[in-house]
C-alpha cells in the first residue's frame, strides 16, 4: 500500500509551514522567512505544483491569522487576503521559479545567491505593486522614485531575513537528510 503523504514531503511541508508560522513571532520589522520559504520550495519539491502550492498556502494561512488576530485593531472586519496581497503572492510564486533555476544544486553559494536575489525580487515587485496601487506616491516618475526610496530602509532586515531563514531551512534539511536518508529520495 502506498502510503498518503510520502516522509520527504511531510517534512518539507512541515519545514515550511512552520517558517510561515515563525511570521507570528515577535521580530524585527521585514526580518521573514518569505523568500526562503520560497526557494526550499522550488530547490526541494520535485512536484513543481507542491512547490509553489505548500509556500502560498502557508504564507496565506500565516496572513490570514495576523490580519485577523494581530492587526484586528486596524481592521476590525474579517480579512480572506492581505490588501494588495497579489504582489506579495506574485513575488513568492517569482521567488519559487528563482528556487527551480538557481538551487538546481544545493550549495552554500547557490543558496546565498539565491536569497540575495530573492530579497531584490521582492523589494522590486512589492515596491511597485505599491507605487502602483496606492496613493501614497504619484503615478510618475518622481512618485515611482520616492516610493522606492522611502522603502530602501526595510530593504535590510529583508535581506537579512532572507539569509537567515535559508541558512536555518538549508541547513537544517541538509542535516536531516544525513541522519534520515529517507528524506533523501527525490519523491517529494
Amino acid at each position: 500500500m502506498k502510503q498518503l503523504i510520502q516522509p520527504r514531503t511531510g517534512v518539507l511541508a512541515g519545514m515550511v509551514l512552520l517558517a510561515a508560522l515563525s511570521r507570528l513571532l515577535p521580530h524585527p520589522d521585514n526580518f521573514t522567512p518569505v523568500g526562503a520559504m520560497a526557494l526550499f520550495g522550488g530547490a526541494y519539491f520535485a512536484n513543481r505544483w507542491a512547490a509553489v502550492a505548500v509556500p502560498l498556502l502557508s504564507m496565506w494561512f500565516s496572513d490570514l491569522v495576523l490580519n485577523n488576530v494581530f492587526y484586528r485593531a486596524y481592521n476590525p472586519s474579517f480579512a480572506w487576503f492581505t490588501p494588495g496581497g497579489y504582489w506579495i503572492y506574485g513575488s513568492i510564486l517569482l521567488t519559487v521559479v528563482l528556487g527551480w533555476l538557481m538551487l538546481r544544486k544545493v550549495t552554500v553559494m547557490r543558496v546565498a545567491a539565491a536569497s540575495l536575489s530573492a530579497s531584490v525580487l521582492f523589494f522590486v515587485v512589492t515596491n511597485f505593486g505599491v507605487w502602483l496601487g496606492g496613493d501614497m506616491y504619484p503615478q510618475t516618475f518622481e512618485g515611482f522614485t520616492a516610493c522606492y526610496v522611502a522603502a530602501l530602509p526595510f530593504f535590510r532586515n529583508a535581506a537579512l531575513g532572507d539569509l537567515v531563514y535559508c541558512a536555518v531551512m538549508f541547513g537544517v534539511f541538509a542535516l536531516a537528510q544525513r541522519r534520515f536518508p529517507v528524506l533523501s529520495s527525490m519523491s517529494a
